[in-house]
């Protein structure tokens, strides 16, 4: 047999259904919460240079050619793991050097290759810029992105 829905089994229903997705909710919340605050990615502290380094790296708007992380444009090299790769993710001093040297000798005067313009940044600017990329290099990016090059 059939039984009617009557109004107060619907409003049964609909408060009770509601306290379950709220308790849901709730319970997903704090679980995220105490993930969130006991997860950091952050390899390194975030010091004022780094901070200043974010600022030169938007001012001059260098994810419009670099990515970082898989974010941005893919004209230019990949930076989020650039200070691994030249080994000096462990020497701000050595960081600073390389990004200065290399930072100095653009534009290359390589006829048909992709050139990097002089943005002619203070030595304050690049050592900001180095602390940011070695920042960024020691982040905790979870595997991301993928690489899949085997």
């Amino acid at each position: 047999m059939a039984e009617i829905l009557t109004k107060s089994r619907a409003r049964n229903i609909f408060y009770g259904g509601s306290i379950f997705f709220v308790v849901i909710f709730v319970g997903m919340t704090v679980h995220s919460h105490r993930y969130v605050v006991n997860a950091s990615t952050a390899g390194m502290p975030l010091s004022e240079e780094v901070v200043h380094g974010k600022h030169v790296w938007e001012e001059n708007s260098c994810i419009n050619c670099h990515s970082l992380h898989g974010e941005g444009a893919y004209f230019a090299p990949e930076v989020g793991n650039v200070m691994t790769r030249w080994g000096v993710q462990d020497s701000p001093e050595d960081a600073f050097e390389i990004l200065k040297s290399w930072m100095e000798s653009q534009p290359s005067g390589v006829e048909g290759r992709r050139q990097m313009p002089n943005f002619n940044l203070s030595d304050e600017d690049i050592r900001g810029l180095a602390e940011f990329l070695r920042w960024a290099d020691q982040t905790d990016t979870q595997g991301w992105p993928p690489n899949d090059a085997g």
